[in-house]
Parts: structure tokens; C-alpha cells; sequence
């Protein structure tokens, strides 16, 4: 099976290169390509993951065409045949994990959407009894369904831990009247999302959404509900305090949480069974989300 780790597209001008994505400016627009790194612990490994860029594209395309009566997307087109000319000739390494999209201006928070409480959320209800200024239940356990859907913003940080915060901290950031309306999208998102989801035998836990503004108007950007952006549960097994069975890369977590790294470099390599086993939940996602493979 062969990877994509990065991509170097000739006389492509590099607009930036994040932990997953190698974006390409062309000037109104940019050229998103998922490589098939992966990171955690806000570490890019040096052991990519077969299929994965392809796995994140699809999916995001997939959710793209579900919410686009909810939200409008940045997307232009991932068909490489309609791409400028200067990408066609690049169309070995673009099809299948690539998209055009409208460069938009993004807000700098991530938009999270919580069900059950995992994760980060997790770790400050214990501290907090709390996440994000929600109150919440005594007594809740890892992976409890919560009352109710709960928006959780966070920062955007370049480096380290994004922070969650509250909805005002938002608000301050953002405007009132923009954090209301993205608060409205996210939870009408996630509620479309989950409910799809679920009848594919899928807990959506949590997940982030990234929104910007491009011809005047707020649209979806980046990755939505992939496994690099969500937690998803199997429903047949997925019992309140216990670390759910998961179809995304809380599987690669675990074994580095496993091996005892201290998360400082030297970033450590995954061992075959895990990059096997990883693959084979990014394509599980994609074909319960989508039916293709």
C-alpha cells in the first residue's frame, strides 16, 4: 500500500502545511490536500496511515452534500478534471484526496459540539464539575450521554493544546451576533450528523467544526465529522464508564498512552498492528457513513 506523507506539487505556490493538510494558493482560491500523516498529542508521527487522506476527503465531501441545506460549504469541486490546468498534471497525487475551495476568512475558534462527555471535556468535568461553563450533573462517569447537547468553543492554538472556553469568551472574540449564529449552525450540524450516524449503528460523541465567511456569508470549511475531528462510538458495545470501542484515533492514543511516551520528542513510530488497525477504522467510518470503501 502506498502512502502520501507530503506533498510537493511543482510550480504550486505552498500557502501552509498543518498537521494532516498541504494547502496551495491560487490566489482566490486553495488547494486542500489530505496527506495520510497523523498526529497526536499535537505531535505529527512519523508513521502515516494507508488510505487516510482519502478516508478524510470522502467523508468531508459526503457531509458536505448531507448539511448543505443547513449551512453552505467553501468547496468548488474535488473532481481533478475540472481543476486548473497547472493541478491536472498533478492528478496522480490529488484524486481522491484533494478538493478546491473559496478562500474564506475563518474564525479563529473551534466549534465543538459535545453529547457525551469524553476527552478534554472529561478531564475539566472532573476538575470543574463542568465544561466550558456549562454546569453539569454530579456523579457523571467517562463516556455518560449528557443531558443535552452542550457548545463547547475552543481556541485555535499554532502550537500545544487548543483551550476550551466559554461562550462569552467566544462572543468576545467573535461578536455576539456571529458566536449565536455559529453556535445555531454547529448544534444543527451535529444533531443531522448524529442522527445519521446512529442509524448506522454510530455514537457521534463530539466532534469540532471550523466555520469562516467568504462572499458575505458564513460557510462550513476544512474536514467535518472524520475521524481526526470526532469521536465515533460503536453503538453495540458502548457502555457508560468505560472507554468506548471507537472508530477514530483515540485507538492510536491509547497505544502511545500504552508504551508510557513521556509525549516529547523523539515522536515514537507505530508498530504494523496499529497502523493496520487504524486503517481499517478510517475505512469502517467511511463505509458505515457512506456505503463505498
Amino acid at each position: 500500500m502506498s502512502v502520501v506523507h507530503r506533498t510537493d506539487l511543482k510550480g504550486i505556490k505552498l500557502h501552509s502545511r498543518g498537521k494532516v493538510r498541504d494547502m496551495y494558493d491560487l490566489g482566490d482560491q486553495l488547494l486542500m490536500v489530505s496527506s495520510d500523516r497523523i498526529s497526536a498529542f499535537d505531535f505529527v508521527l512519523p508513521t502515516a496511515i494507508p488510505d487516510k487522506g482519502r478516508v478524510l476527503t470522502s467523508l468531508s465531501l459526503h457531509w458536505y452534500e448531507v448539511m448543505r441545506e443547513i449551512v453552505p460549504t467553501h468547496l468548488v469541486t474535488a473532481d481533478v478534471a475540472r481543476y486548473p490546468e497547472a493541478l491536472r498534471a498533478h492528478a496522480d497525487v490529488l484524486a481522491g484526496r484533494s478538493m478546491l475551495v473559496r478562500k474564506a476568512e475563518m474564525f479563529p475558534v473551534e466549534c465543538v459540539v459535545r453529547a457525551y462527555l469524553a476527552g478534554s471535556g472529561y478531564k475539566e468535568y472532573k476538575e470543574t464539575g463542568g465544561v466550558s461553563g456549562h454546569r453539569l450533573p454530579a456523579g457523571l462517569k467517562m463516556a455518560d450521554r449528557l443531558p443535552e447537547l452542550i457548545f463547547t468553543p475552543a481556541t485555535k492554538e499554532t502550537s500545544g493544546h487548543d483551550v476550551n472556553i466559554t461562550f462569552e469568551e467566544m462572543a468576545r472574540m467573535v461578536g455576539d451576533k456571529a458566536a449565536h449564529r455559529l453556535r445555531e449552525l454547529s448544534l444543527a450540524v451535529f444533531r443531522r450528523g448524529s442522527d445519521l450516524a446512529e442509524r448506522a449503528g454510530i455514537l457521534l460523541a463530539d466532534t469540532k467544526f471550523e466555520f469562516g465567511v467568504a462572499d458575505g456569508k458564513i460557510v462550513l470549511a476544512d474536514e467535518v465529522l472524520t475521524p481526526d475531528s470526532s469521536r465515533f462510538w460503536d453503538k453495540a458495545t458502548y457502555k457508560p464508564g468505560e472507554s468506548p470501542a471507537s472508530f477514530d484515533k483515540q485507538y492510536v492514543r491509547d497505544y502511545l498512552e500504552s508504551i508510557s511516551w513521556n509525549k516529547q520528542p523523539p515522536v515514537p513510530d507505530l508498530p504494523k498492528e496499529i497502523v493496520e488497525g487504524t486503517r481499517q477504522r478510517y475505512l469502517e467510518i467511511l463505509r458505515r457513513m457512506t456505503g463505498s470503501s
